[in-house]
């Protein structure tokens, strides 16, 4: 198993570009940062928006914070220091909470997509049905299943034994990581599709909420 694996994205990238990207980076890393926790504090600190949607937003926000955690600071020390190295571990946490937050986002948008319909088609059942009990339970499904599914999928990928340790990318992804593995990686690729199937009918949920 390798250590340590090559991130070659920014590879041909003068030192003008790297402290141009990293200033764009820190504004966009800095603004999202202040957004989301604006948000977060304003929903807890307000007792008017203690409200299910409310509620739904908030954990969108905080799924917002974990995610660019997982991508933004590297970058920047990348850019900073003009290293592109990680190692094998620290690769397969990152596919981890990057595949986590985005999979984590369309739960959450289901959740709040049901909570909508639910507010305009059964207006009158909506207090009923939105108790804090289901709430609750809403908010882990959203994050609990996501959580589940990446689990299984970097346990999968850990075993692997690999033959190379260039990463064609800015970042890991598990594609690339599948990639460099010299045995057959079949049974990952179908879980993949798995987990692809259950957030594209997710996604299709979102849509006919409309």
């Amino acid at each position: 198993m390798l250590g340590i694996f090559t991130l070659s994205g920014l590879k041909d990238t003068t030192t003008k570009y790297r402290v141009t990207l990293f200033s764009l980076n820190l504004i966009c890393y800095g603004t999202i940062l202040l957004v989301n926790m604006t948000l977060i504090l304003t929903i807890i600190l307000e007792d008017k928006l203690h409200k299910p949607m409310y509620i739904f937003l908030c954990n969108l926000c905080f799924n917002s914070l974990y995610g660019t955690a997982a991508f933004h600071p590297k970058f920047l020390f990348d850019l900073l220091a003009n290293t592109y190295v990680i190692s094998h571990t620290g690769c397969l946490l990152q596919v981890f909470f990057i595949y986590s937050y985005a999979t984590t986002d369309f739960s959450i948008l289901a959740v709040m997509a049901y909570d909508r319909y639910l507010a305009i088609c059964r207006p009158l059942e909506y207090n009923a049905i939105m108790i804090k009990q289901r709430i609750a339970f809403l908010v882990c499904f959203s994050r609990l299943v996501p959580m589940i599914c990446l689990s299984v999928a970097l346990i999968m990928s850990f075993t692997l034994t690999l033959c190379g340790s260039h990463v064609d990318k800015l970042y890991c992804d598990n594609w690339s990581v599948l990639l460099l593995s010299c045995h057959s990686t079949t049974s990952n690729n179908i879980f993949g599709y798995l987990v692809i199937i259950l957030y594209f009918s997710h996604a299709l949920f979102i849509m006919s909420s409309y």
